[in-house]
């Protein structure tokens, strides 16, 4: 990522340090490619994604249990799904569930518990395995079902009335959000370290030094104090009507006004999701929406987001900054060399979020800054 001239353009894989993320239940083709059957008032056949290389490698990392111990201790992300689950109980009470990108098969078992008629719990992942033992274990056999195998290639006798998936990973295009921060401390940490050590000046490392913390997007906690400026909207995505093709490419402006002064070391990017169940949408689809689809929280004509939206109006999952950290944390993109900011200076600039065209589970991050 090349930032010191106002230019940042990088492959950045939504991975964790322990937890590759890009979206759940494609796996390693142990079922014959059959559709899901999905009540639509035509019947569409879907042109099935071959599994490839970089997805083969994707659904392996999901195999081992630290990924999953890290999201199950993640209470932020965990009982704002059991508790949107609840607050839609009547929505899957006696219902047939899918629950895609499974895991340890949390998500259904709460569906289960819930009422549903019938859970399918799909993982490309090994952990499927354990995600059925898990099942057996809490006598749920007789209600979720888990499914070895791509969401794409499985196969499923029955129509499904909801769907439910965590599949949120950094820097995800859901209701995602950026602000200019400040962050003398990591600077100081990974740069100004090289200016004295043991009281030799090592500054001649300090190029490489900066390549290599910044090269690519970090994943860090930062807290509210860091943001230099009210964030702007970035992008907004309703899961029940979103199509692939405009997140494919996500392009947005932006223009901030510093509240301080303080220097600019990069641009920090987070989400929320809001699970505000189906109200607004019509009764006659089969298909409930996902239970994590979106309400508008900005104000049209205004490029600053407003207060998130209230608890009785919607549950939230949030990453921001002065929120309760999650195993999210927040996406930086740093500058190399930080700039000097006064109080109300303005940075305008725009940045696009687009798929890789070499590993669709890749991001390519290109933004443009004054």
């Amino acid at each position: 990522m090349m930032l010191g001239n106002g230019y940042a353009s990088s492959p950045a894989s939504r991975r964790r340090r322990g937890r590759p993320r890009g979206g759940g239940g494609s796996g390693y083709g142990f079922w014959q490619p059959q559709s899901l059957h999905h009540h639509q008032q035509q019947e569409i056949s879907p042109v099935v994604p071959p599994c490839t290389e970089f997805d083969m490698a994707y659904f392996r990392a999901y195999s081992h249990i630290g990924v999953h111990e890290e999201m199950l201790k993640d209470r932020v992300r965990t009982e704002t799904y059991r508790a949107a689950i609840m607050r839609y109980q009547h929505l899957i009470s006696d219902k047939v569930v899918l629950d895609v990108g499974c895991g340890t098969g949390i998500l259904a078992i709460f569906c289960a518990f819930a009422g549903a008629r019938r859970v399918y719990a799909v993982d490309a992942s090994e952990i499927a395995v354990q995600a059925s033992e898990v099942v057996k274990e809490n006598n749920l056999s007789d209600k979720v079902t888990v499914l070895l195998g791509r969401v794409e290639d499985v196969s499923i006798d029955e129509k499904v009335d909801v769907i439910v998936s965590e599949w949120m990973g950094y820097i995800l295009l859901y209701e995602l959000y950026m602000a200019p921060v400040t962050h003398a401390d990591r600077y100081r940490e990974s740069i100004d370290f090289w200016r004295d050590v043991y009281g030799i000046n090592m500054s001649a490392m300090l190029p490489l030094a900066k390549q290599c913390a910044f090269e690519e997007p970090c994943i860090e906690t930062i807290s509210g104090e860091n943001v230099l400026t009210w964030p702007i909207l970035v992008k907004e995505v309703d899961c029940y009507t979103v199509t692939i093709q405009e997140l494919e490419s996500v392009t947005a402006k932006f223009s901030f006004s510093s509240m301080l002064r303080a220097p600019l070391h990069g641009f920090a990017f987070w989400f929320d999701v809001v699970f505000n169940g189906p109200a607004n949408y019509s009764s006659n689809h089969h298909l409930q929406p996902p239970l994590g689809s979106l309400v508008d929280q900005q104000s049209h004509g205004s490029s600053q987001s407003k207060k998130r939206i209230k608890s009785d109006e919607g549950i939230v999952l949030s990453t921001a900054p002065e929120d309760a950290p999650t195993h999210w944390q927040q996406t930086l993109l740093y500058l190399y060399d930080p700039i000097e900011l006064q109080q109300d200076q303005k940075i305008e600039g725009s940045v696009t979020l687009s798929q890789s065209k070499e590993n669709a589970r890749f991001l390519n991050i290109h933004l443009e800054y004054s």
